[in-house]
Formats: structure tokens, sequence, C-alpha cells
């Protein structure tokens, strides 16, 4: 393959082949990366073009099973429907671009993304990104701004740029940062990034013996969320790789760039005498329409007035004059906050709406919660399985199958926005929140080995929903009696931009969403940030700016987490339902003792206390899951009471030639189980039981005899024996 440019990148190179191949695609650019090889191509309808309000924008990302030199997974052999891996990372381009797009842009644009090579350190979201603005830098659609992505980790204390995915999996940040050379348009960021196992593999942390986490443990996962001051910090280091990069992009690809050609721009034109008319007779009626919180209610109210305008104005048309309106009632939301420092809803620029919590609302499941904050409410459901119950999946970099044992589903039904609209398959959208919410709380969850499933039904939304989810999240834990380092809340913030001034709005709702330029989430514990999520409609903002929402956020998080904290203690768990485990661990020499002979003492113990037991022989761990507490306790002080009658008695050490009187234990085909003195078992094997031929071991002897043998050999743990003369 001919590349056109090669850049030397901080810890990676790129390399572009850039209209070689696709040709007839409007732009298309060959990226090689290490083994990487990524096709994205622009294709553009030149000729149609949609007479809406919104940009016509596509974005596929599509791996291919042969990039890994893997067959695809299932019974198919054949890709079918994208992996929740490449729906997000689909979501992630399609968020970085899109504020490129001139406002009016309405030609179908459709931008594909296909993996044709992987090898196991590449970023693939990076890459992805990166090749997908080449290809629309190049080709013909008048866009000459280069967007690129940047991924920052925290390994061992130190902050890497564009980590390889063996130090990502040892870092405890996932910071990607997409944006121009001057501003930054995308944030997704994740703390607490090592589970306890990771960590005790990496030798930071000695293992735990109990169920809750040592101390250790605990004080070094919390140090893991970030506080704003760090995050402002790697935010600039990250900028400033973004400015550097974008630049050499842009230099670099400029002469390749295709002559760009005229395309469709639809800009509606609002009729001033209507905004005029609006404004001088409708301004009581708009501001009494605006301060309906839901979203159902305050579109009636809209509704209502232009019906009443349009029976006073019959010779208007009703579709400009709906423009009209929507443009005065977005001009005085936005001036009423800039103005007064007062929102649509009364509130001040800091408040957050009235928050109620319930808990275990769902008798039969394992734990539930009901949130609800103003008018977004979210039932979190919470599943707790052991590790069969996990979710199986394998992605194009990993060397094998991987489980995915904490779980955050996350569903928007129509009707919790008014809406008739049917209930299928989870969208972009919904991965996306369940996504986010899934990066806030996993880090901090203590799971003992168990999977653990959340399952967010959003059943009312005007304004964050998916912070809401992470709300019900933690407190769906708690009700579930499972351990969190910290409490976690989750905050949407908003800004109004006005020239030189601006505000910024804690815990937006939908309508300051809609008119607002920012939609930035944070979740995190009172002292830092475990995940965020932001997008920017300005095209950028600044750190000052940025640091503000930031603290500002802060704020309303130790808000929330107080009500919550308060709600913890009026927990009723849902003792009939809710499966409990125990992990903690043994000496391995006492496993055999617990199995006992066959199976027999292990079954015993399964079958009386009604539990499930699961045995690491060489770690030593002693997993039990059970239906209730009472058989969990009976069985742990069963197993310990073995270890102490073990230990208890005195340790008989043997010889090959010592000659012992025995009992009988248990006969088999093969030969009998002798109880030698000290509680230690041999076998002696049928043919060393008499000097001559016999044909059954019961024809000599009978469970319960008292014989004279002697030791002949061991074998790892096991004792020979023959009968002594």
């Amino acid at each position: 393959m001919k590349y056109d440019v090669t850049l030397a990148l901080t810890n990676k190179e790129e390399s572009y082949s850039l209209n070689h191949v696709a040709a007839q695609a409007n732009g298309a650019v060959w990226l090689t990366s290490g083994n990487t090889v990524i096709l994205a191509t622009v294709v553009v309808d030149e000729t149609d073009f949609v007479d809406e309000d919104f940009l016509p924008l596509t974005v596929q990302y599509l791996e291919k099973s042969y990039a890994a030199g893997k067959f695809p997974g299932g019974f198919i052999k054949r890709e079918t429907k994208p992996s929740d891996f490449e729906a997000l990372t689909s979501r992630i381009v399609d968020r970085s671009l899109r504020p490129l797009f001139p406002k009016g842009f309405a030609n179908p644009i459709q931008i594909s993304i296909l993996v044709l090579s992987s090898d196991n350190e590449s970023d693939l979201q990076v890459l992805a990104l990166n090749a997908a603005s080449a290809a629309l830098y190049v080709s013909d659609i008048d866009i000459f701004t280069s967007v690129s992505a940047v991924r920052v980790a925290k390994v061992e204390g130190e902050i890497v740029i564009n980590p390889t995915l063996s130090q990502l999996g040892n870092s405890t940040l996932d910071l990607y940062l997409a944006g121009s050379r001057d501003d930054m348009l995308m944030i997704e960021m994740q703390a607490y990034g090592s589970d306890e196992l990771q960590m005790m593999e990496m030798g930071m942390v000695e293992p735990f013996v109990d169920p809750l986490m040592s101390q250790q443990m605990m004080t070094l996962r919390q140090s893991n969320a970030m506080t704003e001051d760090e995050l402002i910090e790697v935010l600039a280091q990250a900028q400033a790789e973004l400015k550097s990069a974008n630049t050499a992009y842009e230099l670099a690809f400029k002469p390749h760039a295709k002559f760009a050609f005229e395309l469709k721009y639809v800009l509606s034109e609002i009729d001033t005498t209507m905004v005029d008319y609006v404004r001088a007779q409708h301004t009581d009626d708009l501001k009494r329409g605006i301060a309906q919180m839901a979203k159902t209610e305050r579109s009636k109210a809209l509704r209502t007035i232009r019906k009443v305008i349009m029976a006073e104005k019959p010779e208007w048309n009703e579709h400009e004059l709906k423009k009209a309106i929507e443009q005065v009632k977005r001009s005085m939301v936005r001036a009423q906050i800039l103005d007064e420092n007062v929102r649509a809803d009364g509130r001040a620029l800091t408040e957050v709406r009235p928050i109620s919590i319930e808990t275990n609302v769902l008798p039969s499941a394992h734990a539930s919660a009901l949130f609800t904050r103003g008018q977004t409410q979210a039932l979190v459901v919470l599943t707790l399985g052991g590790s069969k119950d996990a979710q199986m999946y394998e992605n194009l970099t990993d060397s094998g199958t991987q489980n995915e044992a904490f779980m955050v589903h996350y569903n928007f039904p129509g009707f919790s926005v008014g809406e008739p609209s049917p209930i299928g398959a989870p969208r972009r959208r919904e991965l996306g929140h369940g996504n986010l919410a899934k990066r806030a709380l996993e880090g901090a969850t203590v799971r003992n080995g168990q999977t653990i499933r959340l399952v967010s039904e959003i059943l009312e939304s005007n304004g964050s929903s998916s912070m809401a989810t992470i709300c019900g999240g933690y407190m769906a834990l708690r009700a579930g009696d499972i351990e969190v380092c910290d409490p976690i809340a989750g905050v949407a913030m908003g800004m109004i931009q006005e020239g030189n001034r601006h505000a910024i709005l804690t815990d937006i709702m939908g309508l300051e969403d809609h008119d607002g330029d920012l939609d930035f989430k944070v979740a995190g514990t009172k002292e830092g940030i475990t995940a965020m999520q932001m997008d920017i409609k300005l095209g950028g903002i600044a750190l000052d700016v940025l640091k503000e929402a930031l603290y500002q956020a802060k704020d309303a998080r130790a808000h929330i987490i107080d009500i919550m904290v308060a709600s913890e203690e009026n927990i009723e768990l849902n003792e009939g339902t809710l499966p409990s485990t125990d992990l903690f661990h043994i000496d391995p020499s006492f496993i055999g003792d617990i199995i006992g002979q066959a199976g027999k003492t292990i079954r015993e113990i399964i079958e009386k206390f009604d539990v499930a037991i699961d045995i690491d022989k060489k770690k030593g761990s002693v997993k039990l899951t059970g239906k209730n507490r009472d058989g969990l306790k009976g069985a742990r002080d069963h197993i310990e009471g073995i270890i102490s009658g073990v230990e208890s008695t005195p340790k008989v050490e043997y010889k090959v030639g010592d000659v012992v009187n025995g009992k009988v234990k248990k006969i088999v085909d093969f030969g009998a189980f002798i109880e030698l003195p000290g509680g230690i078992d041999g076998l002696i094997h049928i043919s060393k039981l008499s000097d001559g031929h016999i044909s059954r071991v019961s024809d000599v002897v009978s469970e319960g005899d008292d014989i004279r043998v002697e030791i002949v050999e061991f074998k790892g743990n096991k004792i020979g024996l023959a009968r002594a003369k």
C-alpha cells in the first residue's frame, strides 16, 4: 500500500493512504498504525436533501472478524448485528464530528469505518475517529477542520498519552478527549479503573480474607477517584496534545484534499413579523407555558398559544408560526437565566430539584430502588448471581473470551416522555447511557466474586435520566446489601452563553438541555469524579469555565449524596429473595478434609445448609452461595469446625515400613479405605488383603473391622497399605 502521509505522534505512528481505495466515495483513507488497518469512507447524497432542522449524518463503525484471524462467534459464521463496542464507538465518532457541520447542512451523509486488520495493542476508538476525520477532511465536502482523539491513562501514578491497551488495562484513569486544534468537543472519562482482582494480580494489595475488602483496598480504590483540579490538569495536557496533533494533520492532509463542491443548505428564516407579534402579545402566555416542567405539559401549552394566535391571524402559516414561537421561547429562557439568575421552573442556578427515594419496592426482585428527581424517575433493579451468570463476550483485540460480571442495562421507553413509540432493542443512546452508569459505579462496587446486573427502567424523563440511573443504581446496590466504597451520585450540568456572559446550570431539565449550549454529566463521590461525559454545542469550552462547572457539580453531588445516605437508613432487605454470598480463605491443606472421602463431606454440607460451594484448591478460597444468611452462616461455621477439629487432632507422621492398627472405614470393589491413627485415611488394594486370591473384599473384611496394616508406599497425599503379617 502506498502511503501519502506518515505522522509520528506521541507514543504511536499513523500512516495514511489517501483516496487510493474506494475511489467512488467522496472521501476515503486507509489508515495503518502498528498492525491495525482501518478504512474510513465518506459518502454524501449530492442530489437529495432533508428539509428539516437536523443534520442527516449516519456513522457506522464495523469490525471484521478476519481482522484478528477469527471466525464470527455463534452459529452463523458471518458478521450480523453490531456489538455494543461497535455501537458505542459509532456514537463516539458521531458526537465528535457532528459539531463540524455548518447549520443548515441538509444533504444526507454517511461515514463508514471498517476495521480490516487489528493487533492487540491499538486503541481502535482513537484510530476510528482519526480515520473518519481524515476521510472527511480530504473529501470534496467543504469542511477543512481536523478533529482527532487522544486517550489518557494513569499507570502507577504517571500520566500516559495514547497508552497501549496493556497500559490501559493497568490504569486507574481512562480519559477519551476529542477536539480540534483550539476546542474540546467531546469528553468521556472513567476513574476507579482497576477492580480488586486486577489490583491483587498487580501486587498492589494483599488478597482479602473476608467478604468485605480490607481497609487498605478500600483506601486505594477511593484514592483513584479524580479530584476536579487533577482532572483540569490532565485535560490541559490532553488539549495540548490535540492542538499539536491536529496541526500536524491539517498540514499533512491539505495538499491532498479534493476541490469542494457546492452543497444544499436549508436555512430556515423566521418571519420577524411573527416574532415581534408573539413578543408583544403573548409574552406572559409563553412564560406560563415555559414554567410547565413536564415536556408534555409544556408542549401542550405552546400548542395552545399557537392555536390562539392562528385564530387571531388566520392568514399566517402555522408551521412558520411554530418556528417563531420556538425562537421567542428560546430567547426568553436564556435571557431570564442570564439577566435574572432565575430558571424557567423558578429554581436558582445551583438548585437541585426535589428528590425522593424508595427502596425494595419489588418484593420478588433481589433488590430495587425508585429514584425520583423532579420529573425524572428511574426504577433500578438489582439481580445477583455467580460467576456462571456473567456475560461472555470477545472484542476484536481480545486474545480470548472475556466475562462481564458487572452490567448496567438502561431502557428508555417512549411513555417516559409521553410518546406512543414501540419498545424494541436498545439504541445507541440507551447503550451509551448504560455504559456511562456502569463506568460510574463499577470501580467502587465490591463484588466478592458475584455477578451483578443493574437494569434501569426510565419511567419518566425530564432531564438526565442517566444520572438518575447512577443514583438509583447506588441505592439498588445498597438495598441488595452490596458494599460500595463510597456513595456515588450523578448530576447533569448545563450552560447558557451569550458573548462574554455565561451561566452554569445545575441539574438541567429537558428545556435547558434543548435551548442550552452544554450537556455535561458528572458522577462521583463527595471528593472526586468517577465518570464524566460532555458534549459541547458551542464548538468549544474554556478550561476555566469547565472548572467552574466541575466545582458546581461537586456541590450538587454532595447534596444528593446526603439525601441518599439518609435514605440508606430506611432500607429493609428482601430477606426472602436476596441470595447471600460469603468468601473466605483457608489453608489449602485442609481442603481434602472439607471435601471428604469421595466428596461425602462436602455433599453433606450442601444438602444440610442448602448452599452452593466453590473451592479453589490452589488458593484455598471458599465461596459459599445460599438462599438465606442463616444457611450461609451455618455452612461456614461447619467448615471452620471441621478445620478446628483437624487442627486439634495430633498429627501422626508415617514412613514406609510402619505397622499400625487401623479400622475399615469403607469397602469398595478394588479394596478398602482404612482409617489410621491420627484421622488419616489409607487404601489397601484387594490384592494386598490376603496372600491368596480373593474375588470380593467383603469375603475378607467388613466395615468397622479392626485391622493391622503396613505402610508400603506414598503417592502424593495418598497412603498405600498392605495387610500386616
